[in-house]
């Protein structure tokens, strides 16, 4: 039995992850701190497709988050903890913190509870604190970080990169009625309905677009000031998925926000290119 997972999930994990960014950063580091990180990956899937996969009502949904945060209780206290038992060994290793999964949860909480459409500024930075910056705390603690600079890493790349996931989904989210595109911005652009559908194939959402591309640059380039510092542990991983998605994002921004639009990837050659300058931090 891997030291996170047992052998099916953690194939299972591993297929999900595969051909993404975060596995080709995963694959930098030693098999015991990628395993707790594939097993923070399992749990931020399994409760991001009770948000997302619109299974059962919204309580019921609610509920199975609930059952989430008994079986985290009972995992902290050193009880038969069910579905959270494959956490076990990532927690008991790198002292993973309740608070942190909780968050997430509380995060996933914000979609079950009604679909998300243009929040206040306020209200976009704590759902990115919750289903971003949190999992950033869980995964410092792997990476050997000292709490410090670790947190501030963490809310700075979390949220750098919730906010490049949003750019690049706002089709697939306008698809289940949600839009994570704050409204401040939107209503200075012009907007006077604030329907996600109709937000994404107006050419005016390239405006608001690329105001939210800019709070996630001043992010990225805040989050590489506390890399350079080269603080304890193993920042290489950290780096790579900033590199990787900074870079998405300034691809992405090139091509424009405007309808219609096509998702954008790095080609191997760049991906590559960043996976060796990390080898050298």
């Amino acid at each position: 039995m891997p030291d996170s997972m047992n052998a099916p999930q953690s194939k299972a994990v591993k297929k999900k992850a595969s051909g993404s960014s975060f596995y080709t950063a995963m694959r930098l580091m030693p098999a015991r701190e990628r395993d707790a990180m594939f097993a923070i990956y399992a749990f931020c899937r399994k409760v991001d497709d009770i948000a997302d996969d619109g299974v059962g009502t919204r309580p019921e949904r609610h509920e199975k988050l609930e059952a989430w945060r008994a079986d985290l209780d009972a995992l902290y206290a050193d009880a038969p903890s069910a579905q959270a038992a494959f956490l076990a060994p990532a927690v008991a290793q790198y002292g993973l913190r309740k608070e942190d999964f909780l968050t997430i949860l509380d995060g996933m909480d914000m979609d079950v509870a009604e679909d998300i459409v243009a929040p206040d500024l306020a209200t976009l930075d704590l759902y990115c604190e919750r289903v971003a910056s949190a999992v950033g705390r869980l995964s410092i603690k792997v990476f050997g970080m000292d709490e410090g600079p670790g947190f501030k890493l963490a809310h700075h790349l979390g949220r750098a990169l919730q906010l490049t996931n949003i750019l690049r989904d706002i089709d697939e989210d306008a698809g289940i009625g949600r839009l994570y595109l704050p409204r401040e911005y939107l209503f200075a652009a012009g907007f006077k309905s604030l329907d996600p559908r109709m937000v994404v194939s107006d050419p005016k959402v390239d405006t608001v677009c690329r105001q939210v591309a800019a709070l996630a640059h001043d992010h990225y380039d805040k989050a590489q000031s506390v890399l350079t510092t080269k603080p304890k542990g193993r920042i290489a991983t950290s780096w790579l998925m900033g590199a990787v998605y900074s870079e998405i994002l300034s691809a992405t921004e090139a091509a424009g926000f405007a309808p219609p639009r096509h998702r954008v990837s790095l080609s191997k050659g760049k991906l590559l290119s960043l996976v060796l300058r990390s080898k050298f931090l």
